[in-house]
């Protein structure tokens, strides 16, 4: 097939996910040309995580952008709850965090994505394609040196391809990258819980071997039911009634199960994974955000995570791709920037599986009906709530935007 009649970007990013869009736009900024390639035709899927969280509002405030942002529809969280065999307790406060919003946006991500797509369009740097799949790499002596779309086209790189196409990744499909799998032993099933009044609290409920998550969405609840892994087809066998029982069981506050789960079509299932390529890159290639490291749901970190990578690309690589033929000597950089906060983040939600979650399901977490002492002391003592906050809201090691602004 024919090369693209276009110039070539300097930078092609594949996925106009939270990490591609980001990282698009701050190379965008930069100077740097960049095409970022959107295999459908809107942002619009039915499940995508939808937590914006400090550490993101962060950077959306050293680019001048947070004000507008804010002003997109969304609904703020800023403590997190958990209810153990009918106690109620509060184990997170956010609203102390040093920062210009000390909250959890929740926006459905195709909302933040459009946001991010009507900001990078101020840079004549910036362009998006829709509707363009990536099928395959052009690789020339060694090196990524573009993408082939699904439909043949040719779309070369002039300096770096970045993979930001998600825990499916074509890299990954095509184990261009070594992976290590941590295991995962949940899957959680996603649904909505219409309810009268409006909160901003984050709250999970615990009662015998049931588990639910309930995020505030404002004038309904965003529930994720924890299961063991593999076992969806068995629960779906049981039943929509003896579903809506066992939701009923792990949180009796929810209201009016019968209209909100009439049936299984109302119920989304998110196979969990929990992995990692334990190397990012190659001559012309870079992978962040999901392609690097699949997260679990725990904490609901994943797209501020993506963010950060993206970040962190956009500091250590704009000035080598600015000034070199390419920055493949320079890639190892993020990595190495990055890995760390992915290692203890992934270590922090595999110890919630372990400790936490495995217990739970099995039952044995639940036949003590006192919740466990450090719960006990977060909901007692005002101070020690702002910890798992400050971990929740920032992460490690969170990214300070340095990437230079094109005059």
């Amino acid at each position: 097939m024919a090369e693209s009649a276009e110039v070539a970007p300097d930078v092609i990013v594949v996925g106009g996910g939270p990490a591609g869009m980001m990282a698009g736009l701050l190379l965008a900024r930069a100077g740097i040309p960049v095409l970022v390639l959107e295999k459908h035709a809107d942002f619009f899927r039915d499940f995508r995580g939808d937590t914006v969280h400090p550490s993101t509002m962060e950077v959306l405030a050293g680019l001048g952008m947070l004000d507008r942002f804010l002003q997109r529809p969304h609904h703020r969280i800023d403590r997190a709850e958990i209810s153990w065999n009918g106690r109620l307790m509060t184990i997170g406060d956010l609203s102390h965090l040093p920062t210009p919003a000390p909250f959890i946006a929740m926006m459905p991500q195709w909302d933040f994505l459009d946001f991010l797509r009507d900001e990078a369009a101020a840079f004549p740097c910036f362009r998006l394609r829709m509707e363009a799949p990536v099928g395959d790499f052009i690789e020339e002596d060694g090196r990524i040196a573009g993408v082939v779309l699904a439909s043949g086209e040719r779309l070369p790189a002039g300096k770096l391809v970045i993979a930001c196409d998600g825990r499916d990744s074509i890299v990954r499909a095509r184990d261009m990258l070594p992976l290590e799998d941590l295991g995962a032993p949940i899957d959680v099933f996603w649904f909505a819980v219409p309810k009268p009044e409006r909160g901003s609290a984050l709250r999970g409920a615990v009662s015998g071997n049931r588990l639910i998550v309930q995020i505030d969405r404002g004038d309904y609840w965003q529930c994720a039911y924890v299961i063991a892994k593999g076992s969806a087809a068995a629960v779906m066998a049981g039943g929509i009634a003896r579903f809506r029982a066992e939701v009923r069981e792990a949180a009796p506050s929810l209201p009016d199960l019968d209209t909100a789960l009439p049936d299984f079509s109302a119920v989304r299932l998110l196979s969990v994974s929990l992995n990692r390529l334990t190397c990012w890159h190659r001559p012309g290639l870079l992978a962040i955000g999901d392609a690097a490291h699949a997260m679990s749901p725990v904490g609901g970190i994943g797209i501020n995570l993506a963010i950060q990578d993206a970040v962190a690309t956009a500091n250590l690589l704009a000035e080598p791709l600015l000034r070199d033929g390419n920055a493949d000597r320079e890639l190892h950089r993020v990595q190495d920037r990055r890995l760390l906060p992915t290692r203890v983040i992934q270590a922090g939600q595999r110890a919630a599986h372990e400790m936490l979650l495995g217990p739970v399901l099995s039952g044995k977490a639940g036949e003590r009906r006192e919740p466990p002492a450090f719960m006990r002391l977060l909901d007692r003592f005002a101070l020690l709530r702002r910890l798992p906050a400050r971990i929740i809201g920032f992460g490690f090691r969170r990214e300070r935007l340095r990437a230079p602004v094109a005059k």
